[in-house]
Parts: structure tokens; C-alpha cells; sequence
């Protein structure tokens, strides 16, 4: 990116999080600045996301990702499954530098462009696993796990329930309600609450789902 594309953005993504009413510093700032060009660069080679020009990424990917920071106040130790290029993860992860953000990817050059971001960002509050989330066995079982149009629901918290806490709880990201996907979540899963976001500039519903284990009668 260019030194005035850079500026430009600065000012979109500076509007936004005002808009969002989030406090972020300006290393914060500069942080996702880089981390959106590491993600531009090497989305040339790795088609990383199928969003190419820079100031719909601050849009669709900055903003989309701040704009559920509020969900996640009560965080401590979360999962991104699916990562894909970082997103919600990285997002959070410079966000909120005290919580702990794993990120779970299938495919390699994926894990490899997170592990790349980590590093060139000095992110120490970020791991990067590589394989199936199905597989993946932890020290410590994580407070959230967070998904962004990953799968369906009922697939996400089969695949990853073994990785909650008992008391945690999944944050799902979804474009429209998904209503069947609801219908379909497996015992113990309930939905404890459907949240509308509203993302600055982004004219496309974007909706929370918040998932918990029923607790026995």
C-alpha cells in the first residue's frame, strides 16, 4: 500500500471505530493498518480473502471484526476456528492485547500467513494451531470459542465442544439469522441470545449467535 492509500484508510478506519464507540490507541490503530497490508500483500499469492481493494477490507474485515469486540469484554482465553486470514482473531487479538487468542486453520499457507502477522506484529498474545479443530487438544479449555461464516452451527460446536469450558460460551458470526441452522443445534447446544450488529458503512445484516450447553433439569 501505498504511503497516501495508507493515510486514507487511516481516516476510514479512524471514523469507524468512533462510530463504533470503541477506545483504541493509535498503535492499536497502526497495528491493523499493518496487519491489512501483510493481509493485501499476501492475498496476491494466497487468496486469502475474495475482497481485493484495500478500503472495502477496512470495511468489510476491520470493521466487520471490531464491531463484536463489545461480545467478547468478559474474555479471557478464546478460539478462532476456521481463521482463515485472521478474521475475527487478529482482529481481537490487537484489540484486546490482555486476552489469549488461539486461531485454528486447515489449510497450511493460512497458518502460515497468521504465524507471519504474529511475528511481524509482535503479537505475544497469539498461537496458531494447524489441522482439524475436531483433533486439536488443549491444556487449558478456552472461555470462548468464536467462529466468522465458518459452518453450520450444528457442525461448529460438534466439532469444537470438547474445547469449551463448562460454563463458556460459542459467539458465532453470521450474515442474515440463521434460523434453520438454530432448528437444527444438537442437545446439550441452546441459543441463549441473537444479537444485530451494526457495522459502520457495511450495508449487509450481520447478526451474533450466542450458544451455551443447557444446564440439566
Amino acid at each position: 500500500m501505498r504511503e497516501f492509500d495508507r493515510n486514507k484508510l487511516q481516516q476510514v478506519l479512524h471514523v469507524g471505530v468512533q462510530a463504533l464507540h470503541l477506545s483504541l490507541s493509535d498503535t492499536q490503530l497502526s497495528q491493523l493498518l499493518d496487519y491489512l497490508a501483510l493481509l493485501a500483500k499476501w492475498n496476491s499469492v494466497y487468496n486469502l480473502t475474495a475482497v481485493r481493494d484495500p478500503m472495502q477490507m477496512v470495511t468489510q474485515h476491520l470493521l466487520d471484526s471490531l464491531a463484536v469486540l463489545p461480545a467478547f469484554a468478559h474474555a479471557h482465553n478464546i478460539l478462532d476456528v476456521g481463521a482463515g486470514g485472521g478474521l475475527p482473531g487478529i482482529v481481537l487479538a490487537i484489540a484486546r492485547p490482555d486476552m489469549r487468542v488461539s486461531l485454528i486453520d486447515t489449510v497450511h499457507k493460512k497458518t502460515a500467513f497468521l504465524t507471519q502477522v504474529k511475528a511481524e506484529l509482535h503479537l505475544a498474545n497469539v498461537q496458531v494451531y494447524t489441522g482439524r479443530v475436531e483433533q486439536l487438544q488443549v491444556p487449558q479449555k478456552f472461555d470462548v470459542i468464536t467462529s466468522r461464516a465458518f459452518a453450520d452451527l450444528s457442525d461448529f460446536v460438534s466439532w469444537s465442544g470438547h474445547l469449551l469450558q463448562e460454563q463458556g460460551c460459542f459467539i458465532a458470526m453470521k450474515g442474515i439469522a440463521p434460523d434453520a441452522e438454530i432448528a437444527r443445534l444438537p442437545a446439550p447446544w441452546q441459543v441463549v441470545k441473537v444479537s444485530a450488529l451494526q457495522v459502520p458503512d457495511l450495508h449487509a445484516e450481520r447478526h451474533l449467535v450466542f450458544i451455551q450447553r443447557r444446564e440439566p433439569q
